[in-house]
């Protein structure tokens, strides 16, 4: 099935795609930075669009004629559309049990051993439980959510013996863990085993291939890498050389000096940590028995792991100065940093001088009503209002020719991985002595990523250090040194506790 899709709104065009193919009875990976138009055209052929707000034709039909095709109903009857945010296809005011088991999928036969495999660490009495909230916003959590509206689908496909029909995940492991999102591609291929449905799924998790690589050889056939790229505002889908992906995290070595014990850190964070009520623990074993601080030296690159929800980002948080705790301690520049310490002491010794942190999530930190030649507004360099500059250091993390229209682009309009790249430059310019890194790569393509790497370890090799947050264990592992890794705890999930 090959689609060409024009999707505009008054102000712009968002999608102009030619050649965009859905190959029946394959399972499709599709991968590229976030924000590219990958969510746009899949819920443009599945029929999600709103028509009314957006001018969309489909193979030179309108939207209306598309919506009405038989192709269209086809897909909408027999498929299932895994929604990015599951919070936007489960309903408030019905139960989870009651969703689960709702029109087409209310066959209840295959419940129990898909919600076993999605849900292994629950017993029986706490999944009743969880089957039985009514979704908000802040119960279940987001991965719990996920996993919900992932069980459907597989009832779906469980239901769909024989027949073929189109399948899309849209991020589907964006709130899972790498355990969690392994349980899920490994439940996927045992499913398309049975039946070779029709599937897109589509990602910005390139450590996915990775795993679906390890799948028997038998069920490779039926995998395709595809990646999309835009070149001059045009949507492109091309396949991706699963070989150049490995070959590079073969090539990646750690940077990061080795550590004498006789030099001192420039931050050490002590490994009790009490915020929100819980206490967290920092230790060097992923057992949580070693409780050891954490020491940044000059030169270093840190990685701190934890399961999501255990608090990663928070830490990472109390350590800017952003988040307040009930009781922590660090050393930075030899001064003792606590509960205690105002504010105004982070404003005006630490924050762009000592220390610059990368957000997880670049449109909390960018001004979306800017332009792209603001971000650098209110940052302390005398160049910042030379274009030549601006370009110079946009260029650093693009792969484009920095135009002066892209200055005055505003920001947004720009994809999330275009976001995502503003977001790590506005840190990485000032060239702090630490940089704390929240899933850098979030959003990110895999050229830009690689180009992300190199510029790290550049810097590392002038004394900057990094504390690395992320779930892409796969390249993070490559490029810190095994005995530069950390892990979090929360007290009581740590067996035997001291």
């Amino acid at each position: 099935m090959i689609y060409d899709i024009q999707i505009k709104t008054d102000q712009r065009t968002l999608v102009d795609i030619e050649d965009f193919e859905l190959n029946p009875g394959k399972l499709t990976l599709l991968l590229g930075e976030s924000g590219i138009g990958k969510t746009l055209i899949s819920r443009a052929i599945f029929g999600l669009l709103p028509d009314a707000e957006m001018s969309i034709t489909i193979n030179k039909r309108s939207y209306a004629e598309y919506l009405a095709s038989d192709e269209c109903h086809e897909i909408q009857s027999r498929g299932f559309f895994v929604f990015q945010e599951p919070s936007s296809h489960l309903n408030p005011l019905m139960t989870l049990s009651e969703q689960l088991n709702e029109g087409v999928i209310e066959d209840a036969s295959s419940n129990r051993k898909i919600l076993k495999d999605l849900f292994p660490a629950l017993s029986e009495s706490d999944l009743y439980h969880l089957l039985g909230i009514y979704p908000k916003p802040y119960r279940p959590s987001g991965g719990e959510k996920q996993r919900i509206l992932i069980a459907m689908a597989f009832k779906k496909m469980a239901l769909l013996r024989g027949s073929d029909a189109v399948f899309i995940f849209d991020e589907p492991t964006g709130n899972l863990d790498n355990v969690y999102r392994n349980i899920f591609l490994r439940m996927l291929i045992a499913a398309y085993k049975s039946v070779p449905l029709t599937t897109l799924l589509i990602t910005h998790d390139y450590s996915m291939i990775s795993e679906l690589l390890a799948t028997p050889s038998g069920a490779m056939k039926q995998i395709e890498f595809k990646e999309l790229r835009i070149s001059d505002n045009h949507q492109k889908q091309v396949a991706f050389s699963t070989e150049s992906y490995l070959n590079w995290l073969k090539s990646l070595n750690p940077a990061s000096p080795s550590i004498q014990s006789s030099r001192e850190p420039v931050l050490m964070l002590q490994p009790e940590i009490e915020v929100f009520n819980r206490k967290l623990i920092i230790s060097s074993d992923i057992k949580g028995r070693d409780v050891s601080p954490l020491e940044i030296f000059a030169g270093d690159a840190v990685y701190l792991k934890a399961a999501s929800g255990v608090g990663k980002t928070t830490v990472a948080k109390i350590i800017m100065g952003l988040q307040p705790a009930e009781r922590f301690s660090m050393i930075l520049d030899n001064r003792t940093h606590d509960e205690s310490t105002p504010g105004s002491v982070w404003r005006r010794n630490i924050w762009a001088k000592r220390m610059s942190m990368v957000f997880q999530h670049a449109d909390e930190a960018l001004n979306l009503n800017g332009k792209v030649k603001d971000i650098f507004r209110g940052l302390p360099l005398s160049q910042r209002s030379d274009p030549d500059f601006l370009k110079r250091t946009l260029a650093t993390v693009f792969d484009r020719h920095i135009a002066a229209t892209f200055l005055e682009m505003p920001v947004a309009f720009l994809s999330g991985g275009q976001k995502q790249r503003l977001n790590l430059i506005r840190a990485l310019i000032l060239e702090p002595d630490i940089l704390i890194l929240d899933e850098p790569f979030n959003g990110l393509d895999f050229n830009t990523m690689q180009r992300i790497l190199n510029l790290l370890q550049e810097l590392q090799k002038k004394g900057k250090s990094f504390l690395i947050i992320s779930h892409n264990e796969e390249i993070i592992d490559r490029f810190v040194s095994s005995e530069r890794i950390y892990y979090l705890h929360r007290q009581t999930d740590i067996k035997g506790e001291t």
